[in-house]
């Protein structure tokens, strides 16, 4: 099992606003447009899971559900469909009561003749996704 680990950061939102908004992904709609619509195709989501066609590296389809939800917390995602089968957590701390930092972790069955390739890619993902989850409007 690899695991993948962003850094901390800061959103200047309550631990609750935050966890309302990524816990729920019928928010995606936000985030949608800034994904690049060359790499990233077919989008669909609901309150519990999302899909989409990823058209870089020959990843292709993946499907994405929330397995479980602690509130204000932690929201742990699991791959539905993947080449690579992973587990991801978005863990939240609450700072004080207006602002909170998240850190990603990533797991992932990674065969070993593939780590070499992905290992970067999917570290490099993982940093531009907190990043990006740290700049939304909460």
């Amino acid at each position: 099992m690899n695991e993948f680990v962003s850094p901390i950061k800061y959103i200047n939102a309550p631990a609750q606003d935050v966890y309302a908004k990524l816990s729920d992904w019928n928010n995606l709609a936000q985030v949608a447009p800034l994904l690049p619509s060359d790499k990233v195709q077919d989008f669909q989501y609901d309150a519990d899971s999302c899909s989409f066609q990823v058209n870089a590296m020959g990843v292709g389809k993946i499907a994405l559900r929330i397995i479980d939800r602690e509130p204000f917390k932690t929201i742990k995602i699991s791959s539905e469909a993947s080449p690579i089968a992973f587990t991801l957590w978005i863990q939240i701390k609450e700072k004080d009561a207006v602002s909170c930092y998240i850190k990603l972790t990533l797991r992932a069955d990674i065969p070993f003749m593939l780590k070499a390739m992905v290992s970067k890619p999917l570290q490099e993902g993982m940093d531009k996704i907190a990043e990006t989850l740290a700049h939304l409007p909460y």
